[in-house]
């Protein structure tokens, strides 16, 4: 008994004739036409492998499933984590906060130095997840036959020689080559990222050199679905040795690339910290060695040291990293990699798949095409079909299951329904008779239809458009004539399938489809449409700066013209067999000017990623499919679809789209480059403002002055710092013409040098102030509490005129004061109010050291830090002024588009 007669007996079906009554949900309901479409090979008669064998190799090879990493400890993570500047930093600052008695500042940061250790602990668990999510896409179950009969077993125990039994909405549980098959199509997107579900043949191909994608192959492929027919195979690769399992190691080999902002602030970090700490212990040595006074040096140098050390750069970028995700989330963006949300403002290059990320992964009739006449689909509601279209509609749908499972024959059910329904051309009460498969050399299928009470059959055909002319018997005008029109549909990207039509008097059916008498109808133009929010979106990009890339596993030609709807610049495609046969200077001269790639397999999608990476750009990848996933994580962001995305996807990627919506990730850019923006003034603002902190610890010191600052003070400041830093500055709405420059130079650094030196310029401009006016106060009858006083007036009311003159990048302080900013509003009155209870109140004026201060006393220090505000303000001004002359004027054409 042949396997497929076995397969149907075990399950109570009957005799081989049953298998008829099963198939016939693929419109092929009689034996003649199963006969018809069942290839078999001589190996598919023998009963598969008996339990005993299954068993050894099980055993010799493992289970079907992704190899787990071993995973690190806890304790191992945590110790990674403690290497890094930043949490040392932090644990320092919180060390040094505990040996000076705060313990309030000490527990914040602290905690701020867990919560890091969680981040990461986390972040380094994705890699795993990711790989395990992987087995989600394999087949819970899987029926095999094994000694002669037909079993359902766990999809992880399939071995190497399996026979497994195939069927129409079941995934594939392992590589497998075909046995017999009858009219079997299989949706291999997952691996390749091509839209149309590929036909499936007997073939002699070695296992070794075949990859999915593509019409005719003897291969099914873990991982994918069989959308049409049945059929049987043996497997030949299982686990690991899968063409999914393939992807899985090599995702498992990628590393996450660390952004610019964590490379910039570990180097930032670095440097101050060395410098802070460097500077306090000399300090504290030689005033110890200068005046003998060793107590008083050691504190000192601890005031020094909590007065260059930038805790606010670590606490900042926490801070505007966990804000950010929750801004993101709001607009329809999950954040995975908090490090990416500053990278999307650096982005150079985007690579976005096609399949389900620029289109709707939703086949749909675009055009019809009858005798030369086109006519386009209009998506609105309302238009109606042409008269001279409605036979083509009709036996479209005749010529397809009566409950289609397939794309494209569903594509062709909704066109009937949405044009068709109140017309006679729809025929819900005829009874299928009979059915020709597609199969080759002939490229089309046959459904024989009855009217109910009615003489005779009616006989609808679809499929290749030149096996479709053959069986009508066109002439050679006529067939040159079709060549045309399906040339003028593939232009625009279109699949295109032909219908014809034929009457058959008896039910004495002819052997094949050629003995019938076709009329050729026209033909049919299906697409994968566009989303309608792309355009607007790829726009925006553009204008930003933002090289668009397509990168899909589809036919040059319809990546062309999903190209040019979507806007993304290219006359030409690079395909996959091209790029192999390059050289690296080859490649690389045409990655420049190429943004459509088509036919690309998975390591190739990660070697484009990889390559512009090389070449110093910032890339953002889109997609949603397994073949997606080691370039998602190769890419400084990764963005993952979160509704038709797949799980492997979601866990390798940085961003994920919540609503699937390409205009979202426009959102996530402009929320990028806001950040951005913001985390540079925050990051001026505390350099700013650690100028005169520092100042005001060393300089008395070394000119033997009374001490100003004491480490009470300097707590004091740092806790009105911290906050404005941090939420006041993150608050900052984004600066005008935000998305219409060109983005950061992958190069340049986040925190440049302009922006250091202005902002030192601006801390030295307070620190004189608050010298000049700690020496007037000298001259006071009450001396060095007066003047101590006096300067940390002009000390806190120049801080806040820092955050006014360091709110804008392009207007002044006293422009900026019309736009809102609630955090900052919040601040300023916290801090004036503490101001005035710490010199007003009799304890704390003891507390910090101050006297009483008169009204005069009080305005000089206040005019003081006023005239600071104006200065830095007039700096400012001067500053912007010759950085635009420094800079010449940028197109924001993306590199890699022509002029």
């Amino acid at each position: 008994m042949a396997a497929v007669e076995v397969l149907y007996v075990q399950q109570g079906l009957g005799e081989a004739p049953e298998v008829a009554a099963d198939t016939a949900l693929s419109g092929s309901p009689a034996p003649a036409s199963i006969e018809a479409g069942l290839h078999r090979t001589e190996a598919a008669q023998d009963l598969g492998l008996t339990a005993a064998e299954a068993t050894a190799r099980l055993q010799q090879d493992g289970r079907n499933e992704l190899p787990q990493e071993r995973q690190r400890s806890p304790f191992r993570i945590v110790l990674e984590a403690v290497r890094e500047p930043m949490l040392q930093l932090l644990l320092g600052a919180g060390v040094l906060y505990l040996f000076v008695g705060d313990l309030a500042e000490a527990l914040i940061l602290l905690a701020f130095a867990v919560l890091n250790v969680v981040l990461v602990v986390v972040q380094e668990s994705r890699t795993e997840r990711a790989l395990a999510a992987l087995k989600d896409l394999t087949s819970p179950s899987a029926f095999v036959i094994r000694d002669g009969t037909r079993q359902r077993i766990p999809g992880g125990d399939v071995v190497d020689g399996d026979i497994v039994a195939l069927v129409e909405g079941d995934r594939v549980p392992a590589d497998a080559r075909l046995l017999e098959v009858t009219n079997l199509d299989a949706d291999e997107s997952l691996l390749t990222g091509e839209s149309v579900p590929v036909r499936k043949a007997l073939g002699e191909s070695d296992t070794g050199d075949a990859r999915p994608g593509g019409d005719g192959s003897a291969n099914v492929w873990s991982g994918s679905l069989i959308v049409r027919g049945t059929g049987l195979a043996r497997v030949f690769a299982t686990g690991a040795r899968t063409e999914i399992g393939r992807i899985g190691k090599s995702l498992g080999a990628v590393e996450s690339t660390a952004t610019p902002l964590q490379i910039q602030t570990r180097k930032l970090v670095k440097i101050f910290a060395v410098i802070g700490i460097g500077s306090s212990v000399a300090l504290a040595l030689v005033y110890g060695l200068l005046h003998g006074e060793w107590v008083k040096g050691i504190l000192a140098g601890i005031t020094l040291a909590m007065a260059t050390l930038p805790e606010e750069f670590p606490l900042v970028l926490t801070v505007f990293l966990v804000l950010g995700a929750w801004r993101m989330s709001q607009n329809k963006v999950l954040t995975r990699r908090s490090a990416a949300i500053e990278a999307l403002g650096a982005v150079t290059v985007l690579c976005t798949d096609k399949t389900g990320t620029l289109t709707l992964n939703r086949m749909t009739v675009a055009a019809l095409m009858s005798d030369g006449e086109r006519w386009a689909v209009a998506p609105e509601i309302g238009s109606e079909l042409p008269e001279r279209f409605h036979s083509l509609v009709e036996y479209s749908i005749l010529a397809s299951r009566p409950d289609p499972f397939d794309p494209m024959e569903r594509a062709f059910s909704d066109l009937g329904e949405r044009f068709l329904k109140q017309t006679d051309h729809i025929h819900s009460d005829w009874t299928l008779a009979h059915g020709y498969p597609l199969q080759p050399p002939l490229l089309a299928m046959s459904q024989v239809w009855q009217a109910k009470n009615g003489a005779g059959f009616v006989v609808a055909t679809k499929g290749a458009p030149e096996s479709v002319a053959d069986l009508c018997h066109l002439p050679a005008e006529r067939i040159e004539a079709v060549r045309r029109d399906v040339a003028t549909l593939a232009a625009q990207g279109l699949r295109v399938l032909a219908v014809a039509q034929a009457a058959c008097a008896t039910d004495t059916w002819p052997q094949t489809q050629h003995d019938f008498d076709f009329r050729f109808l026209g033909l049919v133009g299906l697409a994968d449409p566009l989303r309608p929010e792309v355009p607007a979106a790829v726009e925006a990009c553009t204008s930003g700066g933002i090289r668009v890339v397509m990168i899909t596993g589809d036919h040059p030609a319809t990546a062309l013209a999903i190209a040019r709807q979507a806007g993304i610049v290219g006359d030409e495609a690079l395909t996959g067999t091209e790029m192999a046969g390059l050289d690296e200077a080859q490649f690389q001269a045409r990655l420049a000017h190429t943004n459509v790639f088509a036919r690309i397999m998975p390591e190739q999608k990660l070697r484009l990623v990889q390559a512009f990476a090389t070449s110093g750009e910032v890339v953002a990848m889109t997609g949603d499919g397994v073949n997606d996933a080691p370039s998602l994580k190769a890419a400084h962001i990764g963005v993952a679809m979160g509704g038709r995305g797949t799980d492997v996807a979601r866990e390798a990627a940085s961003l994920v789209l919540l609503d699937d919506n390409f205009a979202s990730l426009v959102t996530a850019v402009r929320l990028g480059r806001r950040i951005a923006d913001n985390l540079r003034k925050a990051i001026g603002y505390i350099l700013a403002v650690h100028v005169p902190i520092a100042g005001m610890s060393l300089l008395p010191v070394l000119f033997g002055w009374p001490m100003v600052l004491g480490p009470i003070h300097v707590v004091f400041l740092e806790l009105v710092i911290d906050p404005v830093s941090s939420i006041v500055f993150e608050a900052e709405p984004e600066e005008e013409g935000i998305m219409a420059r060109p983005p950061r130079k992958p190069d340049a650094p986040l925190f440049d040098t302009a922006l250091m030196l202005h902002g030192l310029l601006q801390g030295a401009v307070v620190m004189v102030a608050a010298l000049g006016i700690f020496q007037l106060g000298i001259g006071d009858a009450h001396g060095e509490e007066v003047a101590r006083c006096m300067a940390f007036v002009t000390l806190v009311i120049g801080n806040l005129g820092l955050v006014l003159t360091n709110r804008s990048m392009k207007a002044s302080a006293f422009r900026v004061l019309t736009r809102p900013n609630r955090a900052l509003i919040c601040v300023v009155i916290t801090t004036i109010a503490a101001l005035v209870l710490s010199v007003s109140v009799p304890w704390l004026r003891g507390l910090f050291g101050f006297a009483s201060l008169g009204l005069p006393r009080l305005a000089e220090a206040a005019g003081a830090a006023l005239v600071c505000i104006v200065v830095n303000d007039v700096i400012g001004i001067i500053w912007r002024h010759l950085a635009a002359r420094r800079v010449a004027p940028q197109s924001v054409k993306p590199r890699g588009m022509p002029l």
